[in-house]
Order: structure tokens, then C-alpha cells, then sequence
């Protein structure tokens, strides 16, 4: 993000993440494979395994930075990390589960560089599978039939109950002339905060870790999806369409109210004032008339909510919440490389490219 940003360990982050991938994928692949025709190949398509054309392919699907912390976690409890595997593929499956849905709702047309499955597949199918990937992901904790595993899911049960409700939270704000950095930071709170906190206490609960363990945890995952969302907002904002996947200024098509949108309004001045009279017209348009903007409207707006500071103060947040959830590893026991590679997931998640 800038020089003063925490140097990534990339080699270790680059290990954590290819060994939940490696990990859990398998185990992945076989719960998508209990889903009826023609949905496995529609969830297949969706996690890159296949092309359009129903091809294997060695598409993208994803960092795993949920399955990394879900084995990261069962390590934490002093557990060997294949203890979390059920639980990293039940939080890859309910984030899917959400993608899916999340690109129908918010029209996208790009996910990882290919049509997203609506497009390809149509609305239906992405409702269906998306489904289909959240009944799986609580199959798959309950069939190991143990008390830990009935605990993983009720925690698992409430962190998407949380997720929907922060979805259901942001597009009512696109509707909104005025949301407050409070509503919006509840709003990514649990839109991201809730799974990553899942995702890592899930492996330490499945290892017996008692709850005040496994809620310590999610204090560390809650926080570190507050960073990681922050950047996201940027990346939406600002990011660079080759890495992103999606079309420039993505989170102003799609006018939301986003960290820097909310900062930017609330901070008062010129800018914000002009930033505010134009997203209240905005709010009045249609959907044709958005998606008629030119590249140049949108940049216009990037600027004046940059030149109100609203991207400055959403990189600051990045760091706030980043070094809040470091902060929470100090308040239980756990191996030191455990922390090492919880510190250094952490500092990938808020100095990810932007």
C-alpha cells in the first residue's frame, strides 16, 4: 500500500495458501461431485476446474486464503492441520455460495477473468448451485457425526446468516443518499468480517478448542476481514482491471457505498459536498442511464472522492483493522509459527495489490 505497510513474508504466504488449496481441493471436488447433473458441472465451471465448454482447465479459482486459515487454525488448538480440512471446504463452500449470488444480485458479468456462471449458465443455475454449495458445506461438518463438528456448524450456520445479512445490508445502501461509516463498517462486518472469523476458529473448534480459543480466533479473522475488505473497497474503486478481473471503477457502476464512497461524504468540504450533490443525481438515474456513463464521468468521481479523502483515510482503516486483529493473537497460547503464519496471512491480506 505504501512504504509504511508491513513487508509480506511471501514465500511462507505463498506455502500456507498452495497447502490449503492442495488440501482441501480434493476433498472439494469430491463434495461437488455428490451435486445432480447439471449443476456439478455449473459448480465446476464456477471453481475453474472446467471451461464453458465443460473442458478441464487450470483456471483460477481463488487465493484459499479461508481454506489457509481453516488448517492454520486447527494448528493454532495445537491439532494436526488435516483436522480442518471438513472445515475449510464447509467455509470455501458457503463463500462460493455467496459469489454466486453476489454476481447475479450486483450484475456482474467478470469473476477471475471468465463470464461469471449467470452469464454462462443463466440466473437460475446460479441460484441453484449457490444453494446447493451451502446445503454441502453443513453435509459435509455433520457427517463427521462428533460434538466438536456440531459446534463448527452452528458456528458456521451463524457466520452466513451474518453474510447475508451484510449482502442484504449493501444493496440497500446503493439506494441510500447518506450511509455512516458506522452502518458501512457493520455492513463489511459481516458481508466479509463474519467467514474469515469462521474460517479461522472453525479448525481450532473441530481440534476441541475450548470457546474462548476458538472466539479469540474469530476476533483476529473478524478484524483481518475488515482490512481485507478495505482493500477490497479500493481495489473497486481504483484497481487495475488486469488484476482485478472486473470492469474499471466496478464499485461506481455498481453505485455503492463502499468505505471510500462513505468516508469521502462524511468528511466535509468542497469535494465532498460537489461528491455528494452528484451521487444524490446519481441515485435518481436508472441503471440504463449509469451504465451510459463514459470512463471519464466515473474517473470524475473517483477524484473528487480521493480529493475528499476518502481513499487515504479507507488505506488508514486497512491498517487499523489490520493491526487490531495482529493484536489478538497476544491473548491466547499457540505455537509461535503458528502466529508467524497468522501474522504473515495477515500482512498479505492488507498489502494485496492494488
Amino acid at each position: 500500500m505504501n512504504p509504511a505497510s508491513p513487508a509480506i513474508d511471501t514465500e511462507s504466504v505463498t506455502a500456507l495458501l498452495e497447502r490449503g488449496r492442495t488440501l482441501a481441493t480434493p476433498v472439494l471436488r469430491a463434495a461437488v461431485d455428490r451435486l445432480a447433473p447439471p449443476m456439478d458441472t455449473v459448480a465446476a465451471y464456477h471453481f475453474g476446474w472446467i471451461d464453458a465448454e465443460g473442458h478441464p482447465t487450470a483456471g483460477d479459482s481463488g487465493k484459499a486464503v479461508r481454506p489457509a486459515l481453516a488448517l492454520l487454525s486447527a494448528e493454532a488448538a495445537g491439532a494436526a492441520p488435516e483436522v480442518g480440512i471438513p472445515g475449510a471446504v464447509a467455509v470455501e463452500l458457503v463463500h462460493n455460495f455467496s459469489l454466486l449470488h453476489d454476481d447475479l444480485m450486483d450484475g456482474d458479468e467478470q469473476r477471475r477473468h471468465r463470464d461469471t456462471v449467470w452469464k454462462v449458465h443463466g440466473p437460475a443455475q446460479a441460484i441453484l448451485v449457490g444453494d446447493a454449495l451451502f446445503a454441502l458445506a453443513n453435509e459435509i461438518l455433520l457427517e463427521l457425526g462428533t460434538v466438536d463438528a456440531g459446534r463448527a456448524t452452528r458456528r458456521l450456520t451463524l457466520a452466513t446468516r451474518k453474510l447475508i445479512d451484510g449482502q442484504a445490508q449493501d444493496i440497500s445502501y446503493e439506494h441510500r443518499e447518506r450511509v455512516t461509516v458506522e452502518e458501512c463498517l457493520e455492513m463489511e462486518g459481516n458481508k466479509t468480517g463474519a467467514l474469515l472469523a469462521c474460517a479461522v476458529s472453525i479448525g481450532a473448534v473441530l481440534g476441541g478448542a475450548d470457546d474462548r480459543t476458538a472466539d479469540t480466533l474469530e476476533k483476529y479473522g473478524y478484524h483481518l476481514g475488515l482490512a481485507f475488505q478495505a482493500v477490497d473497497d479500493l481495489l473497486g474503486i481504483w484497481g487495475d482491471p488486469d488484476a482485478t478481473g472486473k470492469k474499471t471503477w466496478s464499485d461506481l457502476r455498481q453505485r455503492k457505498k463502499s468505505l471510500p464512497v462513505v468516508a469521502a461524504l462524511a468528511a466535509g468540504g468542497p469535494a465532498s459536498e460537489r461528491l455528494a450533490q452528484i451521487l444524490a443525481a446519481d441515485a435518481k438515474k436508472s441503471e440504463t442511464e449509469i451504465a451510459d456513463f463514459t470512463e471519464e464521468e466515473f474517473a470524475s468521481r473517483a477524484a473528487l472522492i480521493e480529493e475528499a479523502g476518502g481513499r487515504e483515510w479507507t488505506s488508514q482503516e486497512a491498517r487499523r483493522q489490520h493491526a487490531t486483529a495482529i493484536a489478538a493473537l497476544d491473548e491466547i497460547d499457540m505455537p509461535e509459527q503458528v502466529r508467524a503464519q497468522l501474522v504473515a496471512l495477515a500482512d498479505f491480506v492488507v498489502v494485496r495489490q492494488r
